[in-house]
């Protein structure tokens, strides 16, 4: 478990530090809560390091990635990127990645916990084919920053910052210091990465806080996480699971051709959904739910919770958990049971309208 480039260099940075995706990082800098709350409402800004950089070089590169993931890598914009998946060749998850076209090389951005597998499988597949896999992780960090002034905030630090689509990587400078901004897919997050020399990481987070950056925690990051309804590998995507249960479409593509695993994605397309769907799920006040519990309907077991959390908001206490449920139950609004614990199915990502409506309407409905 390796201690992220931020914390190797934050001399007198604050905050607790813990394990987090496979690193050692910021847990929190003071009320997890709070920082959420600024996450949500302001901008802030936090440590990346836990996410593992690989370079894919060589002639072979677009060829050979775009046979092995689940998204469309061959069709890529420069500087754009996509969300893929890794599979078996039975369908099943190994890992899940983001690929960016860097011109010369290919960017593969995955968590740290998961870098052994994927540059294990890289290797396995890596047969007569011109390519390099290199790992960045030593050589390349990040910071992310989010929230309705993140822009403002990247002005203020002294950033130009262009007009990018979600998910669009660009090199930029930062008082002498070659970055590289990407857009973040989260649209309600208003987020952005700052890839960067370790060395400069620092000097980058020290400047975001004084433009008026709320440090982040990975406790706050984690509800976060959930409140969106991101998924995690190794948490609420694990390898049993299959491509279309996930309900992340944005990892598939049906029209760039083969690919590992590709014929059972096709099957279940070509024959119809699957049985089970991932989604998310209120209940009212600090109620015990957890990773594991069963979710029942109609005194039936219907699905598994992967990932809960609790929110203190301006209203109550509400509990937010992510988890799979079988089709015909997962219907927004529909009550069930967790844990003893009333809850309803909701919509991810769960805005902040959600939250007040949806535990109104289950406080209103009859015993």
């Amino acid at each position: 478990m390796g201690i992220t480039a931020l914390q190797v260099h934050g001399e007198r940075l604050g905050g607790d530090v813990g394990e987090y995706r496979g690193a050692t990082t910021a847990a929190r800098f003071g009320d997890p809560q709070a920082e959420f709350a600024r996450l949500r409402s302001t901008c802030g800004v936090y440590d990346l390091g836990f996410r593992a950089k690989i370079s894919l070089t060589g002639g072979d590169r677009v060829r050979w990635l775009n046979g092995m993931v689940t998204n469309n890598i061959r069709d890529l914009a420069l500087g754009h990127g996509a969300y893929a998946f890794l599979l078996n060749p039975q369908g099943h998850i190994l890992g899940d990645m983001y690929a960016y076209n860097r011109g010369e090389s290919i960017t593969v951005d995955t968590d740290s916990g998961q870098t052994e597998k994927i540059l294990a499988t890289f290797d396995h597949y890596i047969i007569m084919d011109d390519v390099e896999v290199t790992n960045l992780s030593e050589r390349l960090t990040a910071l992310g920053i989010a929230g309705p002034k993140s822009r403002e905030v990247l002005a203020a630090a002294g950033f130009a910052v262009p007009d990018l689509q979600l998910l669009q990587a660009q090199s930029v400078m930062w008082q002498g210091t070659e970055c590289t901004l990407v857009r973040g897919e989260d649209v309600e997050a208003h987020s952005y990465e700052i890839w960067l020399a370790p060395g400069s990481v620092r000097e980058l987070w020290d400047a975001l806080v004084a433009s008026a950056a709320a440090p982040i925690g990975s406790e706050a990051l984690e509800l976060h996480r959930i409140v969106s309804g991101t998924p995690r590998y190794g948490v609420d995507i694990r390898e049993r699971d299959l491509p279309q249960e996930t309900e992340q479409a944005r990892a598939l593509n049906f029209n760039k051709g083969c690919y590992v695993g590709q014929e059972i994605v096709e099957r279940i397309r070509s024959r119809g959904a699957v049985h089970r769907k991932f989604t998310g799920f209120l209940a009212d006040g600090a109620v015990q739910i957890a990773r594991g519990n069963k979710i029942v309907a109609g005194e039936k077991e219907v699905g598994e919770i992967t990932s809960a959390a609790s929110l203190h908001l301006a209203d109550g206490e509400k509990t937010v958990a992510l988890g799979y449920i079988r089709r015909e139950v997962g219907v927004p609004g529909r009550e069930i049971t967790i844990a003893s614990a009333k809850a309803t199915v909701v919509q991810v990502p769960i805005t902040d309208n959600v939250l007040r409506h949806e535990m109104s309407s289950v406080e209103q409905r009859p015993a």
